[in-house]
């Protein structure tokens, strides 16, 4: 269940009607799927994939995405740290970005022209897209992370991050994921 913060107005949203109307307004798709799986740690993407087909197929046709693969982070990804740091600077994409949570949780920051700086921590079931040329980046979190999550692109060369170099991330590091309630 994802929870969408506003650091600097002190806005915490948590009920899934409003925080899909919140994005949705600002052209930031969100949804929830139903997550009756769980996987073991050693669940193959093929297995994943085929788990969520039923929700999967039908979403990809509709949005013209091409291929879908499984992210997974963890407290033994080697080179976490380094990782980490990559997704934790501003960036945007050419394509849209979009992630279904599996499992675990992370933290997707929005810098949205005419907009207070938000983030929204997305859980198991929950699915966000990043529209193309969004300033956003993502945290797993600094401590045990564990993300397992379906990425669906039209061409995946467009996952490339093209960084802003603004850093305006840094006024944010050290806020610290919401506490279940």
């Amino acid at each position: 269940m994802a929870i969408l913060s506003v650091p600097n107005s002190g806005l915490e949203l948590r009920d899934p009607a409003a925080i899909r109307s919140f994005l949705n307004n600002l052209g930031v798709y969100f949804d929830q799927w139903h997550c009756a799986i769980e996987f073991s740690d050693d669940a193959t993407q093929e297995e994943i994939l085929a788990a969520y087909a039923k929700d999967l197929d039908p979403f990809m046709q509709q949005g013209g995405y091409h291929t879908a693969d499984v992210i997974s982070i963890h407290a033994g990804t080697p080179n976490y740290d380094t990782i980490r740091a990559k997704f934790l600077a501003e960036h945007i994409h050419t394509e849209d970005e979009i992630r279904f949570f599996v499992d675990g949780q992370g933290l997707f920051w929005f810098n949205i022209e005419g907009h207070e700086i938000f983030n929204v921590l997305c859980e198991r079931g929950d699915l966000i897209s990043v529209p193309m040329g969004t300033k956003h980046w993502f945290d797993a979190g600094a401590a045990n992370p564990f993300v397992k999550a379906i990425r669906i692109f039209t061409d995946m060369s467009g996952w490339t991050p093209h960084y802003t170099e603004a850093g305006t991330e840094q006024a944010f590091i050290e806020f610290k994921f919401p506490k279940r309630g």
